[in-house]
């Protein structure tokens, strides 16, 4: 007997936190379309059951949320009467309900009337506009009960948006989404009346609108500017929604480019394989999050193609398994017209100057270098940090953040001790910016001198031949307590030799040997303790490593090889500021901390 589904008749709260506060792990959802919170509490993946008004509150939002995104899949399969009598019973609730903004909210944010958050408002709003226009497609009569729920949504869309550049916030990643809510629930709304739309000078092209914010907020190599992989994807999505039936030969040229920027971004980054570094805030692995890549992947393809993207939509699509609702499948016929020209495959190295992350490919590594930005609210104490990937596996990886109600676990998440950086004295990484020293076709070398007083740090990453380079040289104008950090996402072996580097083994899909190494004469001493892995997961423990000097300056060199790459390297030696690197067939390769 299937499960009673009914829309839940209560406001919704904050979705962050739905978070267990022994654990720092997501809670459970349950069934979100029954409506119903889950009778004796919110299941923990660890044992507990949670059940307060903070957690029911954000267990609503998931709820209405995912009720929205059932009827747009509903709408696009046809499902006509169902779908309609839902959205007549949402324009009966929000009426009774939204009737001002949420008066619960926390002070800090931008209120919405059926959440806390107008962000939360204009998410749900995007995918009921979508619903109706879908429906309209193919009839209007019965949709004219809906019509005040459209023009309530556009108008609160409009009071947020208006609040929110009243403090000259244009460039906030709310913005997109409020414009996005706008040009849905006004579609929609023309749409039932049978007219043209006249949106576009208000949710488009005005001083506030879309193309406005997109000119703003993402930067001149394609980053929006918090630096975040999860917040530039989800201003990329909420501009590819709100461009439904928009022909591209009429998108402004330069809006355009700033589109197809972001998405060579994602495809930048993206290994080989799927995976999206989780830099700075966002979930490091989540099913709705998927559902978005999915989303986003389906709507970018038919503007600016990027073949990198479809490996992304696979790897999302198989983390999903039963959980996936098909709905990517169903947007085809997005834009009114073909899509632009399609983009170039990635480079062995890209620098992304603005947002700073250095991105270098080969030999089954995928590296990135973080030097950039602090990035706002979003941001981490993380600079210099360097991140390994295979194509499927994540042997260092970002370790991505939890749901934000949980201060302790989203401080330890943002923290320089989570991040495989440095640190000084044992102390936190001051929210800095560093500067990119010098790149080439082979190398990306960055510098940062505010982290800590008095200290200056230089990382080059290098590919060699069949293999990867990493040389961190910190200074200081005294003798510090230095600490060069490992964070696997993997399990990991560590062997110390009677002579020579340090071993690293790091497994996965895909195995990666390492070689560690430091300057001749300063004593390193490797500890190795047990810690947090990424933040899906707080509870699920990593093998840390710690390489500790107290030095004035040392030199950390370390290389890193594929097992499917060859020939093995065979040798690793540090001689001053150069570092040798030896190879089974007799080959060598030198290679200077600064290039």
């Amino acid at each position: 007997m299937a499960a009673l589904r009914r829309i839940a008749r209560e406001r919704g709260g904050w979705w962050h936190a739905y978070v267990c506060p022994a654990h720092g792990v997501e809670l459970d959802h349950g069934d979100l379309l029954a409506g119903v919170f889950p009778d004796g509490g919110a299941r923990c993946a660890h044992g507990c059951r949670v059940d307060d008004e903070a957690v029911r509150g954000a267990w609503l939002v998931l709820s209405h949320q995912a009720w929205a995104r059932h009827l747009r899949v509903l709408a696009h399969r046809g499902e006509r009467v169902e779908t309609v009598a839902r959205l007549v019973e949402y324009a009966g609730l929000y009426a009774e309900l939204a009737t001002g903004r949420h008066g619960e909210a926390q002070t800090w944010m931008l209120r919405g009337r059926l959440f806390h958050q107008a962000l939360t408002d204009a998410i749900w709003a995007v995918n009921i506009g979508h619903t109706v226009i879908t429906l309209a497609e193919k009839g209007t009569d019965e949709l004219h009960a809906v019509l005040p729920l459209l023009d309530e949504l556009e108008r609160a869309a409009l009071d947020a948006r208006d609040v929110l550049t009243g403090k000259g916030q244009l460039a906030s990643n709310y913005t997109a989404w409020l414009n996005a809510a706008g040009v849905a629930a006004s579609r929609a709304a023309s749409a039932v009346r049978g007219r043209d739309w006249d949106g576009g000078e208000r949710w488009l092209e005005g001083d506030h609108g879309l193309y406005a914010h997109l000119r703003v907020a993402v930067a001149e190599d394609g980053w929006e500017w918090e630096g975040s992989t999860y917040y530039h994807g989800f201003v990329l999505r909420a501009a590819l929604l709100a461009l439904r039936s928009t022909d591209p030969a009429d998108i402004p040229s330069d809006v355009v480019d700033v589109l197809a920027g972001m998405t060579d971004v994602l495809a930048t980054i993206a290994t080989p394989g799927g995976i999206l570094p989780a830099l700075h805030d966002g979930p490091y692995l989540r099913d709705p999050l998927a559902l978005e890549w999915l989303e986003l992947v389906a709507l970018a393809q038919q503007l600016v193609p990027a073949p990198a993207l479809e490996a992304v939509a696979a790897r999302a699509r198989a983390e999903l398994g039963a959980a996936d609702d098909g709905l990517d499948g169903e947007l085809g016929g997005w834009f009114a017209g073909p899509p632009r020209d399609g983009r170039p495959s990635p480079a062995p190295v890209t620098v992304f100057a603005q947002a700073g992350y250095g991105v270098l490919r080969g030999a089954g590594i995928h590296a990135l270098l973080d030097f950039g930005p602090h990035g706002g609210s979003h941001g981490h104490r993380d600079k210099l940090s360097l991140y390994l990937y295979g194509d499927t596996t994540p042997w260092q990886p970002d370790p991505g953040q939890v749901p934000y109600a949980h201060a302790e676990f989203r401080d330890l998440y943002a923290s320089t001790l989570a991040h495989p950086t440095f640190r000084v004295d044992g102390a936190e990484q001051a929210e800095c910016t560093g500067t990119l020293l010098a790149s080439d076709a082979g190398s990306v070398t960055a510098e940062v001198t505010t982290a800590y007083e008095g200290v200056r740090a230089v990382r080059r990453i290098a590919l060699g031949s069949c293999y990867l380079v990493d040389l961190l040289t910190v200074t200081g104008q005294e003798s510090r307590r230095v600490t060069a950090q490992l964070r696997p996402g993997t399990a990991l072996d560590v062997q110390l030799q009677a002579e020579g580097p340090v071993r690293t083994t790091w497994y996965g899909e895909e195995t990666l040997h390492g070689w560690h190494t430091h300057t001749s004469g300063v004593p390193v001493r490797p500890v190795t303790a047990p810690g947090p892995g990424p933040a899906d997961d707080p509870q699920r423990t990593r093998t840390r490593v710690d390489f500790n000097a107290d030095a004035d300056r040392v030199i950390f060199a370390s290389v890193y090889q594929a097992a499917s790459a060859g020939p093995a390297v065979s040798a690793v030696r540090l001689d001053g500021e150069e570092l040798t690197v030896q190879l089974a067939d007799g080959t060598a390769a030198r290679f200077r901390t600064e290039g």
